[in-house]
């Protein structure tokens, strides 16, 4: 399978001023596989410790941070030099050995010759707290599931080919513009997980899906009392497991007394916290003004959450498949269309989005974009403008609008209408 983030990380390797790198990212998104990918085929060598796999390794980094002594150390260990010219380090499940963390910061400092890249299960969360993060001593990269891109070349590499070839020009013909939203009612249901995209490839039996998706979820929920610490991961499980229920309602805002009666904030706060840096949820904010820069307005207290992959989503929500090939109207599709919407958003180069409401409207997502000021984003399922995108548009004039729908790529006065299929090109779009 292809990765995008590979061609970063063949970036990171070529600059002279690179730090240690650290991938971030949910359990199962591809992160190991990423290092050795990138190893295999990037390097002559590659010299690979993972500390959960075998703890014996954590002595080597509690007794010094002597970079020389722990190279020494590690050569012996694999019976091979590690040459700072030639060979990657990987230390994977980096979060089983905090002293290895921290001792990021010195490969930086005193030997910054050395490729050195590290990746772990919930490591954001690890890197959350103070003690163990090497705070500006490393380059981080987000690692998400496979996007709509990703996806299509490997289940469908001779239509990719064609998608590849889409810019603002493009006139889409109908066969291919079929083809492609076929295949992202796939993509829906299938998710982005590589292991259920590799099992889709291999079976194409949908029934393996499921159980991969339910195998899945079943090691995220483990995860919560494993690694949960001081936040109490029951609350973190109601909070997980009530993501479909939030998102089914009419006002998709998250509200606490929904998930436990007579629920605070205060009470829920830390689980929603641990659930986003563990990257296992996507935190969507209101913006109290669309005005630029969107950060400097948004409303701490008011925001929607989504799961970090659509497919684990459709199979949380219990979703039969039939009603995303068949049927464009049922009701949580609009939901799922949001949620698959902002997974795409996220590894395209604009800024992160929020929300935004006026008077009793609401706008799916508002954007900030180089040259384009503040845009107005409308996620439709189906065919059918809301009345808040018109609203919108005549209280605010703006000079640019974007509708993700069904419909085919198509630019009608201040409205670019994007085909869900393409929102990872939104910006090559507008």
């Amino acid at each position: 399978m292809y990765r995008k983030l590979l061609e970063k990380m063949k970036s990171w390797k070529d600059d002279k001023y690179r730090k240690p790198l650290v991938l971030e990212g949910a359990r199962q998104v591809g992160k190991t596989w990423l290092m050795r990918e990138f190893g295999r085929s990037c390097f002559e060598d590659v010299a690979e410790f993972n500390f959960d796999k075998d703890n014996r390794l954590n002595q080597i980094f509690e007794t010094s941070k002597d970079i020389p002594r722990i190279i020494k150390q590690l050569s012996l260990i694999r019976a091979k030099a590690i040459d700072p010219d030639k060979t990657l380090i990987i230390f994977d499940e980096i979060q089983e050995c905090p002293e290895a963390l921290n001792a990021l910061k010195y490969f930086k400092e005193d030997h910054p010759e050395y490729f050195v890249v590290s990746a772990g299960s919930l490591l954001g969360v690890y890197l959350a707290k103070d003690h163990s993060h090497p705070v500006g001593m490393v380059n981080i990269m987000n690692v998400n599931p496979m996007s709509f891109d990703e996806f299509l070349q490997a289940c469908s590499p001779d239509l990719h080919a064609y998608y590849s070839t889409i810019n603002s020009s493009s006139i889409i013909d109908g066969i291919f513009h079929s083809k492609l939203m076929d295949a992202y009612h796939e993509h829906l249901i299938i998710g982005g997980l590589p292991e259920c995209v590799k099992m889709w490839v291999e079976t194409k039996d949908p029934a393996r899906i499921l159980e991969t998706q339910k195998d899945l979820s079943l090691v995220y929920e483990r995860d919560f009392a494993k690694h949960g610490g001081k936040v109490n991961p029951a609350r973190i499980m109601l909070v997980f497991r009530n993501i479909s229920a939030q998102l089914a309602k009419e006002n998709k805002k998250f509200i606490y007394s929904d998930i436990q009666k007579g629920a605070r904030a205060r009470s829920f706060e830390e689980a929603i916290e641990w659930l986003v840096t563990a990257g296992l949820i996507n935190r969507l904010y209101l913006a109290k003004k669309n005005e630029s820069p969107l950060k400097n307005f948004i409303d701490l207290s008011a925001f929607k959450l989504y799961l970090f992959d659509s497919g684990l989503l459709k199979y949380m929500a219990d979703i039969p498949n039939d009603q995303i090939v068949l049927n464009a109207d049922f009701q949580f599709k609009g939901a799922l269309t949001e949620n698959y919407v902002l997974q795409e958003l996220k590894t395209t180069s604009l800024s992160y989005p929020n929300y935004f409401a006026f008077e009793h409207y609401e706008i799916d997502f508002i954007l900030q974009a180089p040259d384009r000021g503040i845009i107005p984003v409308e996620v439709k399922a189906s065919k059918i403008t809301a009345a808040s995108f018109n609203a919108y548009n005549k209280k605010y004039s703006p000079p640019t609008r974007i509708r993700y729908s069904s419909l085919g790529y198509k630019k009608d006065g201040n409205i670019i209408n994007i085909p869900l299929y393409l929102v990872g090109k939104t910006h090559e779009l507008i």
